[in-house]
């Protein structure tokens, strides 16, 4: 139903005015959904999600009384909490005590043995003594208690042994074990002499060992009770407090309640609706006005109006929830998608404009984000380009890479040196342009299989599909009906060179030219191209019955066409090839043979129509009857070819049958030009040699003398042998002409 509504007729004025409140309906649709989309925002829009250090672009007014939780304030009471929590230590004193004691007490016992070796030198009992590992001796201090008299040593042992107890009573810690060495010259007895003393206090110092120890878990635990005591933290705004003024740099808590206010869905108030209604209207009136001039087809496409509208409605939610102040999410925002769906749907000149007035939009919703926008616009202008008109699927994959590589060569035009970026968000962004680029080829490729089956619009890439010869249709062409399918590659050859030349569509001129005959595979015999034989089934036939089943082939290819689900484009070939002419020979031949007083109703002999409705198809219609007419007429002479050539394009002028098809007269004259071109080389006059004439004469050159005389030389082409003859002024219609 949808197609059947989108394709609607354009013949009829009933029709054109159901195009043009169709037309109408869907932009008022797109209106009222632009103006919902923009009015419909936050307080401030996106634009109040700041990051802490950000200046804020204006001033931020609370526009309700909002109670809310705060996360930092939360985090920091709990924070305080937490480090009101000291250290736990574990206090082992008793155990570690009696161990550096007894260590203490060996180490010292074996130091004095060394001091009553006589049989070695003193430099061996030093290094004996510094070897002594609890002790941890330096050279001096082994040689001063080297030195002590055996009274001053034995008074040193006792020392040690009482100082080291007393110390290691206390707590020491590791942070506190220098502290604790300190403390040792104040505990050691004064009745010892100096020597002594020093020696005392160096060996205390070494056998100091720590015997409290940090414990982890426990301080974890207990920091843990206490962050998860204390309550959530609220902070209340007050209707009309200012939360930051434009050109404040955002604190944490700044930056909070913004967030708080940004979940805050804001009333409609009339200058809201006022300014985006004001802004939608002229972004319209520049992007219909702008459409209108590159590709005034469009304003009479209903169905490319129709899919304009759900890809840019689409993109716009997009952009409502992807184009915020946030530091990636609008660089994910595939524009450049909607850019290609649109450039291989229509042309290239329309998704030029749709990206240029999406980049207004994208600046009126972000102003403050220039960086973003020219992002967005280089890459969609870059994608379009290498896109072009999708012919090859790898076209789509090439416009993901060119996408990305643009988007990072924009992001160093615009941020280098990256100065106010850490390692992390630089990663970041590289992440967001290659996702970019991805999304926008892996988007582009679906909506062009989807929507493209969706409205039935005929692709590149389908009509590639459709143009191989093992099509079942263009099989049944070839084996059911041979000479049809001669004719057929004839008209698409000389239709597609036609439509090069101005511009139109060649490849959709190629494959609709492929198929605009296929009807004649249901009754193949009952036209001039496929009798072989010479005999006409015509000749058995009234001439009424022989015009119904020469038009009968349209509807036969329309049922072909819907049988093997031709696209709808397609089939317009089918139905527009001959528009609405008359079957002219059957209808002088009926009217010949009419009794006197009967009529003949000349609807009985004309084609169901439409007339062509696109320079495509009414290309197609002079192409078949150019060559079915140069065929049939057998022209001896270019000027002859010309004449023929001008004759029947004027006929199809005069009548009417290409009012609807949007071809200039300068068009027609360009297509004239190409037919004589075309024409002459396929039909061009070949000399016939005479029987005996050996294999080399024959490839000869010709003499230009041999073969010009007019009416004397007989002429072979393509199986039949006609005689020479000088351009006629007056054409007559045959039969072959008729199909």
């Amino acid at each position: 139903m949808l197609r059947r509504i989108l394709h609607g007729g354009h013949t009829l004025h009933s029709g054109r005015l159901h195009q043009v409140i169709l037309s109408l309906l869907m932009l008022t649709s797109l209106s009222i959904t632009m103006v919902a989309l923009l009015a419909w925002q936050l307080p401030y829009g996106s634009r109040l999600l700041l990051q802490p250090g950000e200046i804020a672009p204006f001033t931020v007014v609370a526009p309700q009384q909002l109670t809310f939780e705060s996360e930092v304030l939360t985090e920091r009471a709990r924070e305080r909490a937490a480090q009101q929590i000291p250290d736990q230590y574990d206090f082992e004193e008793a155990p570690i005590r009696r161990q550096r004691i007894e260590a203490a007490r060996q180490a010292l016992a074996e130091a004095t043995a060394i001091r009553q070796r006589e049989n070695e030198t003193l430099a061996q009992k030093t290094n004996q003594l510094i070897a002594i590992e609890e002790l941890g001796l330096d050279a001096e201090t082994a040689v001063q208690i080297l030195s002590l008299s055996d009274e001053q040593w034995t008074q040193v042992e006792h020392e040690v042994l009482a100082v080291l107890d007393r110390v290691m009573r206390l707590e020491i810690r590791e942070s506190t074990l220098n502290q604790a060495r300190n403390s040792v010259p104040g505990l050691v007895s004064r009745s010892l002499d100096e020597d002594a003393s020093d020696v005392a206090i160096q060996l205390v110092q070494n056998l100091i060992r720590p015997n409290s120890f940090f414990n982890a878990e426990r301080t974890a635990v207990l920091r843990a009770e206490a962050r998860a005591s204390v309550p959530p933290q609220t902070v209340t705004l007050i209707r009309g407090e200012t939360v930051i003024r434009s050109g404040d740099r955002a604190t944490p808590e700044q930056v909070e309640k913004l967030a708080a206010l940004s979940k805050l869905q804001s009333e409609w108030d009339f200058w809201t609706v006022v300014r985006n209604a004001v802004f939608v209207l002229l972004w319209l009136t520049v992007t219909l006005s702008a459409l209108a001039q590159a590709q005034p087809t469009l304003l009479h496409n209903l169905r490319a109006q129709a899919l304009l509208l759900v890809i840019t409605v689409i993109w716009l939610l997009a952009a409502k929830a992807m184009v915020v102040n946030h530091p990636l999410l609008p660089y994910v925002y595939p524009l450049a998608a909607y850019a290609i769906l649109a450039s291989v749907f229509c042309t290239m000149r329309v998704a030029q404009v749709l990206i240029t007035m999406f980049a207004v939009l994208l600046v009126y919703m972000l102003p403050t984000n220039a960086t973003m926008v020219i992002y967005q616009t280089v890459g969609a202008m870059l994608a379009v380009l290498i896109v072009g008109r999708a012919e090859r699927l790898n076209a789509f994959i090439w416009a993901g890479i060119t996408v990305s590589l643009s988007n990072l060569a924009v992001l160093v035009a615009m941020l280098a040196p990256f100065n106010n970026y850490n390692s992390t968000m630089i990663i970041e962004m590289l992440i967001m342009v290659l996702v970019n680029g991805a999304l926008t080829a892996a988007i582009a490729l679906i909506g062009y299989f989807v929507l493209g089956n969706l409205f039935d619009i005929v692709t590149p890439l389908l009509l590639n599909e459709l143009s191989r010869p093992t099509h079942p249709l263009l099989r049944q062409v070839l084996l059911k009906a041979s000479g049809t399918y001669h004719h057929t590659i004839l008209v698409s050859n000389l239709a597609e060179r036609a439509a090069a030349a101005i511009g139109a569509d060649a490849l959709l001129v190629r494959v609709g030219a492929y198929y605009h005959d296929i009807g004649k595979t249901v009754r193949p015999y009952f036209f001039a191209e496929n009798i072989m034989d010479g005999s006409s089934p015509h000749d058995k036939l009234d001439p009424l019955t022989s015009a119904q089943i020469i038009i009968s082939h349209v509807k036969d290819g329309v049922d072909l066409a819907q049988k093997y689900k031709l696209p709808e484009r397609i089939q317009d070939f089918i139905r527009e090839h001959h528009g609405r002419s008359l079957v002219k020979y059957f209808y002088l031949m009926a009217q010949q043979q009419s009794q006197d007083g009967v009529t003949v109703n000349e609807e009985d002999f004309r084609y169901p129509g439409p007339n062509p409705r696109s320079r495509e198809t009414a290309i197609v219609m002079l192409a078949d009857t150019c060559e079915a007419a140069v065929r049939a007429m057998r022209p001896s002479s270019r000027e002859e070819l010309e004449l023929l050539i001008n004759r029947l394009i004027d006929e199809r002028v005069v009548s009417g049958e290409l009012n609807d098809s949007d071809l200039t007269f300068r068009d027609l004259q360009t297509i004239k030009e190409v037919f004589l071109q075309v024409l002459q080389g396929v039909h061009h006059p070949r000399i016939k040699y005479p029987e005996g004439v050996s294999v080399q004469q024959q490839e000869q050159p010709v003499r230009p003398s041999e073969g010009n005389g007019a009416g004397r030389k007989p002429v072979q082409r393509a199986g039949w042998e006609v005689e020479e003859r000088a351009p006629t002024s007056d054409v007559q219609r045959t039969p072959a002409m008729e199909g």
